[in-house]
């Protein structure tokens, strides 16, 4: 549990002797760098917001499959996490658990925008590490928020930041997500194949081993015990390829998505339509799924006046959730006996209906069982019903995939917003239900694992 400020003063009587030492130092690079003069910090707004809104913008940039930029948020919200928890409990009083360590370091007197620089300057030198081809797009965003240049000598990174990031750095290094192998399909009928085809050209997924990321599952988890501690047994417990498809369950998923999620589709919905445009968010340039509900959290947050030390651990819990979804939901894809072809796959090649196209038109390049944006809108969900200690709360999202015909819809529920994001990929063509309702289970155990175990309030 969290520690309280009693035997502050013990502990800062214990710390003269380095305090000293960190004095020196900072005297020293003082003394050694010249002093130019700054314009005024702008701390309009809150710091954690104003962090992930950088954030975004680096994932825009980034593009790529949703793990790896799940990955960032989560390395970034849980450092920016401890070392608000660092501040509160040098200064004010920690009320819930850090994430990996808080620590009360060195000082006499809480310095101007300590909060901010603290927040900032961890949330900088992480985001560096994690997209350093965007060095200027981020040195811009820190000096836009400082006046300053993220090399000016802070005696905060001395003291606190630096023993943020070598924390979190340290923790995440060899966690397994370099790993590059390439996937091999397993060649059979019902399974994964790339989805390029002539009249649906995507050199994205042209081969086998353009497969996204197959190894994610077995990444280090952020919360849970392994990648496969909620894994569900196959797509409607069939054990066999051969025993799938020959299942009249199959046969009604593949009718149903065939029907709802045809580009020419006149079941579908107009609303249906918009909905599975709003929620899409896959192709490059747009912040993708985590980013577009770390969008959303930013709205719920400022609806209802959070803190920075509460949008800290809120942030933080959503993106470890989310972090921990794409761990599992990728474990489900490649680690289970069933990589589940395409919807495009199943009608072309299982049923020979050459000419369906999904209103998507190209396809993620991955197996469709279970869906990733299911899994990361039921733990996003679960985090925020059991953070806010409700559900029915109204909130307005918004997208940025450049094909959504409506930019904003309005929920009254989390789960609400989940449920619709699940079904959107059924309307959009490149899911089946039971990717939808089995990733929207995964993910609601995910959420009420990680808010149960990390993080915890005092009390809890």
């Amino acid at each position: 549990m969290f520690h309280s400020k009693r035997g502050r003063r013990g502990g800062i009587r214990a710390k003269a002797v380095s305090l000293a030492a960190v004095l020196a130092t900072a005297a020293g690079a003082l003394a050694l760098s010249p002093q130019t003069a700054s314009a005024a910090p702008n701390y309009s707004g809150d710091p954690v917001q104003y962090w992930n809104t950088v954030l975004l913008g680096a994932i825009r940039t980034a593009g790529g499959p949703p793990g790896p930029l799940s990955r960032a948020a989560a390395e970034m919200n849980a450092a920016i996490y401890d070392a608000e928890s660092s501040y509160q409990l040098r200064w004010h009083t920690m009320t819930s658990d850090p994430y990996l360590q808080a620590v009360n370091y060195a000082g006499w007197s809480e310095g101007p925008g300590e909060e901010e620089r603290v927040i900032g300057r961890t949330a900088y030198n992480i985001l560096l590490k994690l997209f350093p081809d965007q060095t200027t797009y981020l040195d811009n965003k820190f000096t836009e928020r400082f006046g300053t240049k993220p090399t000016d000598f802070d005696l905060l990174d001395v003291t606190v930041v630096n023993t943020m990031v070598t924390n979190m750095v340290n923790f995440r290094t060899a966690d397994g997500s370099a790993d590059q192998s390439v996937y091999t399909p397993d060649g059979k009928p019902g399974a994964w194949r790339p989805t390029s085809y002539p009249d649906l050209p995507d050199p994205s997924c042209a081969q086998g081993g353009q497969a996204a990321n197959p190894e994610w599952g077995k990444v280090k988890p952020w919360a849970l015990t392994s990648g496969s501690q909620f894994r569900p047994s196959t797509p409607g417990r069939y054990a066999s390829y051969e025993s799938l498809l020959a299942s009249p369950d199959y046969a009604a998923q593949v009718q149903q998505v065939r029907t709802l999620g045809a580009a020419n589709s006149t079941a579908r919905t107009t609303d249906q339509t918009a909905a599975a445009w709003f929620w899409a968010n896959d192709a490059n340039g747009t912040y993708k799924p985590p980013g577009q509900l770390l969008d959303i959290t930013a709205r719920v947050a400022r609806d209802r006046g959070l803190t920075p030390y509460q949008n800290a651990r809120l942030f933080a819990l959503v993106s470890v959730a989310m972090a921990d979804a794409a761990i599992a939901e990728w474990d489900v894809k490649y680690q289970t006996p069933i990589d589940l072809w395409r919807p495009v796959s199943a009608i072309r090649e299982g049923l020979k209906d050459s000419t369906w196209k999904p209103l998507s038109g190209n396809t993620p390049c991955f197996p469709a069982w279970a869906s990733g944006h299911s899994a990361f809108a039921a733990a996003w969900a679960g985090i925020m019903r059991q953070y806010f200690k409700s559900d029915d709360i109204t909130f307005t999202a918004s997208t940025d995939d450049p094909k959504a015909p409506v930019k904003n819809r309005t929920f009254t529920s989390f789960s609400q917003a989940a449920r619709e994001d699940a079904d959107s990929r059924v309307w959009l063509g490149v899911h089946y239900p039971w990717d939808a309702s089995d990733g929207l289970t995964l993910g609601d155990s995910i959420a009420t694992w990680v808010f149960t175990h990390k993080m915890k309030a005092a009390g809890s």
